[in-house]
Formats: structure tokens, C-alpha cells, sequence
């Protein structure tokens, strides 16, 4: 008996995005997002499990709509 069981859930949908689906939902490079990540510990759009680190949709995607880049 099979238990495993394969959400194909929308990227768009999800509540958080591995560093490969950020990098492609947002078109930010992954080496940028680990930087984010990095530079931003606490950061409550972060999440982490251990070295592995999520992003939390749509708190980043409100982060990023408030940030300037100069």
C-alpha cells in the first residue's frame, strides 16, 4: 500500500516557497534569496527548518512591494 500522497498545489497558492520556488514565483535569483535570508534572521516572511529555509508567499510578496531599490 502507496501512502505517500503528491499535492500539486499552484505555486501561486501556497503558503510557503523552497528558495527554488521563490527564485522562480518572484524571479529573484536563489543566491539573492539566501542572501535575503541571511541578512534577515528574524524576518517574519522567513521560515526555517533547520538549514532548510522557506518563504512565506504573501508576507514576502508585501515585503518586496514595500522595499526601494536604488
Amino acid at each position: 500500500m502507496n501512502t505517500t500522497t503528491n499535492y500539486n498545489i499552484p505555486i501561486g497558492e501556497k503558503y510557503s516557497l523552497s528558495v527554488s520556488e521563490a527564485a522562480q514565483y518572484f524571479r529573484i535569483g536563489e543566491k539573492k534569496l539566501y542572501d535575503l535570508a541571511k541578512d534577515n534572521p528574524d524576518a517574519k516572511w522567513l521560515l526555517r527548518n533547520g538549514n532548510r529555509v522557506q518563504f512565506k508567499r504573501a508576507m514576502f510578496e508585501k515585503y518586496l512591494d514595500g522595499i526601494t531599490i536604488i
